[in-house]
């Protein structure tokens, strides 16, 4: 399967922003997506993820109340509602698509090539 995330930018302290993530092929439905984040000089972190029905989510502590990670099976998307953000959610955001929901970015098979959001102070 072949990942697009877009939907980044500026954004000031306390806007939103929604990521998109486009997946191609008909086997979306088949794999459970995930974000994932890396900071400038930091190591890529765990953001989100969710089931392949969409009935399960985890998020990171830093996010959880924030973000909301969705899907839309028939449109082959996952989406990223991110409120609230933050000075230190700058980073360049990835989805990625794994067999399950994990938070463990190397059980992830397939990447995005990666959206950069900035929040300004």
């Amino acid at each position: 399967v072949q990942l697009q995330a877009f939907g980044g930018g500026l954004v000031q302290a306390g806007g939103c922003l929604r990521l998109s993530c486009a997946a191609s092929g008909r086997t979306f439905s088949s794999y459970a997506m995930g974000w994932f984040r890396q900071a400038p000089g930091k190591e890529r972190e765990f953001v989100a993820t969710i089931s392949r029905s969409g009935s399960i989510t985890y998020y990171a502590d830093s996010v959880k109340g924030r973000f909301t990670i969705s899907r839309d099976n028939a449109k082959n998307t996952v989406y990223l509602q991110m409120n609230s953000l933050k000075p230190e959610d700058t980073a360049v955001y990835y989805c990625a698509a794994a067999p399950g929901p994990y938070t463990i970015q190397t059980m992830y098979n397939y990447w995005g090539q990666g959206t950069q959001v900035t929040v300004s102070s």
